[in-house]
């Protein structure tokens, strides 16, 4: 009991400390408020009010019929352009589409001749070029099927007819996976920081030799550590998660919020000694962010909340298996999204739990070995 009493008033100490410094509490607080709800609301990969005009060569009711079609929130109202301002709209950045409809178009549709029209995409804007083009042949071949007089004829009918029904996210909004993504991340980057921050600070200030003298054992100093600040990221991951992605955002949380918070508390057990673990591997805070930032990078891009596991090369998918973010990613899209019980998700909470076991035997070895530097 005299232990953890220890380990609860070291604790509270780092609390104090981090209350003091307006440079964390100001990362922290953006971290979970514009860092999510910007990138879910203004990083859009979807077309969303693409700049599009129209050269209409035909002047005919069908090509009428595909301008009065192209509507928001998709593309904005198309402009009317001739043919000869199509290379002067397009290299100023005017336009991201612009759609030629050529002569007899309406003429040609009725004997059934097939008349090619021409997209022209602005590939500078890459999420709109890749999807735009698929999406304006679709709404032309919708506009235009009134003028083709074979279009009720059946023609190569297939054998399956394929009906794809979208689960947990009916209608494709990026919104949802990207600010669950940025909570999930950011509880990554700020566990850590915030855990080697707190080592780094003792070391600069000369903390340490302070509480060297006093009958302290180190594991009692780390789990200080680990425990202050993962409440801290606690507390800002779910403030988040119910007033910046659930009300401000509009993202739908359908699993259970208890759930994933015991699986967050397992992750920040992992996570915060990994934090320290890298703080005892340099001397200041420079070198720290420097060795730090790498490793959250590949965190984040091969967890799989980018990028899913299963697309990657078979031995990095191993390699990514020892890392606790990609159990906690798996699990958190799970249990948010899917609304997965605690049976469905076990597996993962227990990895994170042995991999923060393993990582917290080996950063304690260190931070003995950092301690007797000091001494």
């Amino acid at each position: 009991m005299e232990r953890l009493k220890h380990i609860f008033q070291l604790g509270l100490k780092e609390l104090l400390s981090l209350a003091r410094d307006p440079v964390l509490i100001f990362l922290i607080i953006y971290s979970f408020t514009f860092s999510v709800y910007t990138p879910a609301k203004r990083a859009v990969m979807d077309v969303v009010n693409a700049s599009i005009a129209m050269v209409d060569e035909d002047d005919s009711e069908a090509s009428r019929a595909i301008k009065l079609a192209l509507l928001p929130p998709m593309f904005l109202p198309p402009q009317s352009i001739t043919f000869d301002q199509i290379n002067r709209a397009m290299d100023t950045g005017r336009f991201t589409f612009v759609v030629d409809i050529p002569p007899r178009f309406q003429d040609d549709i009725a004997r059934n001749m097939k008349p090619e029209t021409q997209i022209i995409t602005d590939a500078t804007a890459m999420s709109q070029a890749g999807r735009g083009p698929y999406y304006i042949q679709q709404i032309m071949m919708q506009a235009v099927r009134p003028f083709w007089p074979r279009a009720a004829e059946p023609v190569n009918q297939p054998l399956l007819e394929l009906n794809s029904r979208a689960r947990f996210n009916p209608n494709f909004e990026q919104s949802w996976f990207v600010a669950i993504n940025q909570v999930i991340n950011n509880i990554s980057v700020l566990a850590i920081f915030l855990t080697g921050a707190a080592v780094l600070r003792e070391r600069e200030h000369g903390n340490i030799e302070h509480l060297l003298v006093m009958p302290l054992r180190p594991y009692e100093l780390m789990f200080a550590k680990i425990w202050a600040n993962g409440l801290v990221v606690v507390v800002a991951a779910m403030l988040s998660l119910f007033l910046v992605v659930k009300f401000a955002i509009g993202v739908p949380i359908r699993g259970s919020v208890l759930l994933f918070l015991a699986g967050l508390v397992v992750y920040l057990f992992s996570v915060t000694a990994l934090g320290i673990m890298l703080a005892t591997l340099v001397r200041s805070m420079p070198q720290f962010g420097l060795l730090a930032f790498p490793v959250f990078i590949v965190m984040n891009l091969l967890s799989g909340g980018n990028t899913p596991l299963e697309s990657m090369p078979q031995f990095l998918q191993k390699v990514m298996m020892f890392v606790p973010s990609t159990h906690f990613v798996a699990f958190s899209q799970a249990v948010l999204f899917r609304d997965a019980t605690p049976a469905m998700v076990w597996p993962d909470m227990l990895k994170m739990f042995l991999i923060g076991s393993a990582y917290t035997a080996f950063t304690l070895s260190r931070f003995r070995k950092m301690l007797a530097a000091v001494q």
